[in-house]
């Protein structure tokens, strides 16, 4: 059975192949341990982008910034698409 958390993972998952749009993601495993910074190794740039694409699918109410503003660098580097789905699930 589907849950609407592994439907926020998929569209996650997709958004950031999308953005990404090189053909080395189309192959590339992500998963909810899937580290942006070190397994997807993205530039700022690159994530302001995914940020933007989640906010265009899920809402302005899903608020990135805000969610990311009072971590730690360390915190940031830690970031796994998993962290990133569960603050989707539980603002959607």
């Amino acid at each position: 059975m589907i849950t609407p958390d592994d439907q926020i993972l998929a569209s996650l998952v997709e958004t950031i192949r999308r953005t990404i749009n090189e053909d080395w993601i189309e192959d590339f495993p992500i998963t909810r341990e899937t580290r942006f910074h070190d397994d997807l190794e993205l530039e700022s740039i690159e994530f302001v982008k995914i940020a933007d694409a989640i906010q265009a699918r899920f809402g302005k109410t899903i608020d990135i910034a805000g969610f990311l503003s009072g971590r730690s660098i360390q915190d940031l580097i830690a970031l796994s698409v998993g962290d990133l789905a569960d603050f989707i699930a539980a603002g959607a």
